[in-house]
């Protein structure tokens, strides 16, 4: 397995998921009551949502850091489809990024753009291919 993949298992919890890497992080993810859930853990949407959150944020601390840009905070709220339900084959997300620190206007928008080139913000905005194979234990 590579650096970039994880594991999901079931568990005795309807909905509830344990997700595990090679690195030895554990993680969950379950859905809220109203789906049959116990809300104990984000649901799946979210978890995708806070990966580009954590992305741009950690993208934007390493430019600064590299260039000397002092940032002191950066917040990045997400939400998918926020204002309607999608056309087929259509989502959207709204990414609105919240920085705090002492820089220019010229450094603000390199800041935006930085944001924009982060791996997962790349990824998602890829024309992505998953390959499925299905076994039988």
């Amino acid at each position: 397995m590579s650096h970039n993949s994880s594991v999901a298992h079931s568990t005795k919890t309807p909905y509830r998921v344990t997700l595990t890497d090679q690195q030895g992080h554990t993680w969950y993810a379950d859905e809220p009551i109203e789906k049959g859930g116990k809300d104990t853990a984000p649901n799946p949407i979210q978890l995708l949502l806070s990966a580009l959150g954590a992305c741009t944020t950690i993208t934007l601390e390493m430019y600064a850091n590299h260039k000397g840009i002092k940032l002191d905070h950066v917040q990045v709220d997400l939400a998918l489809n926020p204002n309607s339900e999608p056309e087929a084959g259509q989502n959207n997300i709204v990414r609105k990024i919240i920085l705090t620190g002492d820089f220019t206007e010229d450094q603000h928008k390199r800041l935006l753009k930085v944001a924009e080139s982060c791996p997962v913000h790349k990824l998602l905005t890829s024309n992505i291919q998953i390959q499925t194979t299905l076994e039988i234990d």
